[in-house]
Parts: structure tokens; C-alpha cells; sequence
């Protein structure tokens, strides 16, 4: 298994190395650039900026220079100090604004991973276990329900009971007396209180999809002829359930950290927008419509680490958990 891990982390460098330049040079294909995005805005509203301090600022940034030079700048120095350039929109190193958004993201998204596995597993195995019940039916309707629901208007249902019913502050993290305070057990628990709304809203659709795969899955292993003859040898329905259809069934729960990871960044960005929250989503998608090409490449670089290092994870736990599987 090591060797196989080691032979992954190998072949990532050139991969690393092909996404980054892929990413870059994407983001440079619309016309213009940062400053030409900046006139057209300071147009809109009335403004103009001198022609000497645009040639300036096209100087410090670097704009003039051609493609593949303005690429080489920027990964050798993510490569050789740890530098992701600066971002022109908000003045500040990219490093910065990316591990501010993380914190915040991180949370959310574990949260909503823990509370998709919480509610899909149990609800999966006993659609599949007791099929065509009513308790299947029930799960059946309220998956459909969930996955045809979009995210933006169960956060905003969610936001409306929320404000209406328990009197609470919506949107964002934190209520208004604790943006900016230090931590504190109140804070924490403010934290708390706003996190089930984004936890919910996020995790419905994922939940739903789950169940049906599960459900699915373990159907389909429980009519297998290992399964009769487990029974046959008197095994508990617990143990002949649990022991190797569950297992089995499980590979797409592990597989899906996979995509789970880059989903940190990408994922969900209506949905935070709506609810005010402040992960790396909304800033990558203004990062794009601005052009401020630094901080873009490096989300999307780290993207791509984030999809590499979760196929890697998801690859070795899927051979710890199905004995089929092997490495080569």
C-alpha cells in the first residue's frame, strides 16, 4: 500500500503541473485583463483613470508582459517561497484571502459531510432492508423531494422560518453583536445556533442522492447467494446484513471524497451567496468575473490538489473497505 501511495504522490507533481498551467492560461482567454474589467466599471459610473498611473499599474502588475512569462512568475513563486501572488482587486496577498475563506469553508463542509453520512446511511439501509414499506416510501418521497428542491430556495424557506418563528439573525455566521469579537463559549454556540441552516440547505440534495444509491446498492447485494448462505449458517439478520452487503455497499460513500474535497471551494456558491456566507466559494466566483487572475489560478489550483489528494484518500480506503479490490 505505501508503495502505491508513493507511486500517487509521484505521478501528482506532473499532473499539478499540468492543471496549474491549463488553469492559467484559461483564465487569460477572455478579452483584457484586471485594469480594462476596472475602466469598464469606473466608466459605468462616471469615474476615469489617468493614463500614466494606468501605465503604472500595468507595470507593477506585470499585464504587459507576455502569457507564458506572467505564468513562470507566478508558479515559481508558489513553487520556490510559497507565494500565490497578489490579488489586484483586493490589495492583499492571495495566501491571505484563501486561508481567511478556509477556516469558515472547512467547517461548513465537514459539518455538511458528517450530516449527509448521519442521516443517508441509516435511512438507506433500512429502505433496502424493508423495500416497499411505507417507511421506504416515505424516504423515497422525501429523496425525490430533496433532490428536486434547488439549494437557494430551501436556504431561503430555511432563512424565512428562521427569522419568523425563533427570532433569529440570518444570514452569515455569526449574529451582529459577535462579527469580530473574540472566541468565546457565546460565540460558540452563536456559531451553532447559524450553522444548521447552511448544514441542512447543503446537505438535503447530497443526502437524497445517498439514500438512493444505497438503497440501490445493497438491494442488489442482499440477493446475492453469499447473502442466503450466511443466513443458512444461522448468522444474526444483523450480522448477515452488516458484515459484507453493508461493506459492499459502502464504496460510494468512500467514493465520493473525491469530489467532496474540491467541493469545499467550488460547491454550493448560490447557496452561499444567498445565506451571506463567507467561504471561498462567492470569492472565487468574484476572482473570476473580475479577472484578477492570481487569486482565481490559485482556487483553481487548489482545486485541483484538493481533487487529487481526495481520489488518493478515497482510492486506499475503498481497498481497506472491499477485500475485491487490489493495488497495482
Amino acid at each position: 500500500m505505501w508503495l502505491y501511495a508513493l507511486k500517487r504522490l509521484l505521478l501528482m507533481i506532473p499532473t499539478l503541473f499540468g492543471i496549474s498551467l491549463i488553469s492559467f492560461f484559461i483564465i487569460q482567454l477572455p478579452p483584457g485583463d484586471y485594469l480594462t474589467s476596472l475602466l469598464a466599471s469606473m466608466a459605468d459610473s462616471g469615474q476615469t483613470l489617468d493614463p500614466v498611473e494606468m501605465a503604472r499599474l500595468r507595470a507593477t502588475y506585470g499585464l504587459d508582459d507576455p502569457m507564458i512569462v506572467q505564468y513562470f512568475k507566478w508558479i515559481s513563486g508558489i513553487v520556490l517561497r510559497g507565494d500565490f501572488g497578489y490579488s489586484f482587486e483586493w490589495g492583499r496577498p492571495v495566501s491571505d484571502l484563501i486561508w481567511e475563506r478556509m477556516g469558515s469553508t472547512l467547517a461548513i463542509s465537514v459539518a455538511s459531510l458528517i450530516f449527509v453520512w448521519a442521516v443517508s446511511l441509516p435511512i438507506g439501509i433500512y429502505s433496502a432492508v424493508h423495500r416497499h414499506s411505507i417507511g421506504d416510501h416515505v424516504a423515497t418521497f422525501f429523496g425525490f423531494l430533496g433532490l428536486a428542491i434547488p439549494n437557494f430556495i430551501l436556504a431561503l424557506t430555511l432563512m424565512y422560518v428562521s427569522y419568523r418563528y425563533f427570532g433569529q439573525s440570518v444570514g452569515g455566521l455569526f449574529s451582529p453583536e459577535y462579527i469580530g469579537a473574540d472566541w468565546s463559549w457565546g460565540r460558540v454556540w452563536d456559531l451553532i445556533k447559524h450553522l444548521w441552516i447552511p448544514i441542512i440547505v447543503i446537505g438535503t440534495s447530497g443526502t437524497a442522492a445517498l439514500i438512493r444509491i444505497l438503497r440501490a446498492n445493497l438491494t442488489d447485494e442482499l440477493s446475492k447467494p453469499y447473502v442466503t448462505t450466511a443466513r443458512a449458517k444461522g448468522l444474526s439478520e444483523f450480522n448477515v446484513i452488516m458484515r459484507y452487503p453493508v461493506r459492499i455497499a459502502l464504496n460510494p460513500f468512500v467514493s465520493a471524497i473525491g469530489w467532496v474535497l474540491p467541493n469545499l471551494i467550488s460547491g454550493v456558491t448560490i447557496t452561499a451567496i444567498v445565506l451571506n456566507l463567507p467561504t471561498a466559494g462567492p470569492l472565487l466566483l468574484r476572482a473570476l468575473v473580475s479577472q484578477d487572475m492570481y487569486l482565481a489560478g490559485s482556487f483553481i489550483l487548489l482545486m485541483g490538489v484538493l481533487t487529487l489528494i481526495g481520489m488518493l484518500i478515497s482510492d486506499l480506503l475503498l481497498a481497506a473497505l472491499d477485500p475485491r479490490i487490489r493495488f497495482t
